[in-house]
């Protein structure tokens, strides 16, 4: 995987992902001890993205299990495929139909063949090293929690009627959580914990500047500043890193580099995901008043790259 922090730090930065100097060692110290990394902070944070930047830096592929409530292990981990294993019955008994090895059709129904893999499965089976990332752990219950320990502590599965299936390569781990409920204490005995926030307005700054390189340094402040300024307003939906990205691609497309209250109702569509967003950004003054912290922020932004 990686050979050194700074190999880490490096190969993080080549596939445009910045980062702290935290960050690099605790994915080295991840890959190299085959401990899984629990990421903890708001949405639209980044947290995600560190899993697909761990796999872009790794040449990798991810193979994504996005937890929501009622997720059942047949979703995590597989099951077996009721319509194959009839059919292939069928068959068995079409072309044998005396004489017929019940207990060895039994042993072929249960076997691999017939199962279908989810995706805690194919990352225990995948042929070189994945990235396994186990989305939103916060949403299931300690239920299932519990049932990833064996994967964690041990790298294998028990599935019923199919034995216990060991890794065949150690995958990456990234879980995410955004903080709804606790995470349980034998998943975080077993993590690297990572607090995940939403970057500074210097760091984003030099994120945006990753997605709009012909843009001015002004420009990229300015963006970043705005980020700062939604997410100081407490609005229901705060933007996330991404949907900022989005904005200064959508300011590039329409040619202009300044944010001017008179560009509100163009760009509500970008800014507010909520009619309760909606609502705060269209009262009286709010979207100048906007513009106006944008730009304080802005400011400090270009004196901390200054």
């Amino acid at each position: 995987m990686f050979s050194s922090v700074m190999d880490t730090c490096e190969r993080l930065k080549a596939v445009g992902y910045l980062t702290d100097a935290v960050t690099p060692v605790v994915v080295y110290l991840a890959a190299k001890l085959n401990k899984p990394v629990l990421l903890e902070g708001p949405p639209g944070a980044g947290k995600t993205q560190l899993a697909y930047a761990v796999a872009e830096a790794l040449e990798t592929s991810v193979e994504r299990l996005q937890c929501y409530q009622g997720l059942t292990e047949e979703k995590a981990i597989g099951k077996f495929d009721e319509a194959l294993q009839n059919l292939y019955v069928g068959v068995r008994r079409k072309i044998r139909t005396d004489n017929l090895d019940w207990e060895a059709l039994r042993t072929d129904l249960h076997s691999q063949r017939f199962f279908r893999a989810g995706p805690l499965l194919r990352a225990m089976q995948c042929h070189r090293p994945c990235v396994l990332l186990i989305d939103e752990l916060d949403k299931v219950d300690y239920a299932f929690e519990a049932m990833l320990l064996e994967l964690l502590s041990m790298w294998q599965l028990s599935i019923p009627k199919l034995g216990t299936i060991k890794a065949e390569i150690i995958p990456f781990v990234v879980l995410t959580s955004n903080k709804e409920r606790p995470i349980g204490d034998p998943i975080r005995r077993r993590s690297l914990y990572l607090p995940i926030e939403h970057p500074s307005p210097k760091r984003e700054a030099e994120i945006v500047a990753l997605r709009t390189p012909n843009a001015s340094k002004d420009f990229h402040a300015e963006i970043a500043g705005l980020a700062q300024a939604l997410r100081g307003w407490i609005m229901e939906k705060a933007p996330s890193v991404s949907e900022i990205m989005d904005l200064a691609q959508a300011m590039e497309v329409l040619g202009t580099e300044r944010i001017t209250p008179e560009m509100r109702d163009m760009l509500l569509p970008l800014l507010a995901k909520t009619e309760a967003d909606r609502r705060k950004l269209l009262l009286k003054d709010a979207f100048a008043s906007l513009i106006y912290d944008a730009q304080q922020y802005s400011a400090k932004a270009l004196e901390q790259q200054a």
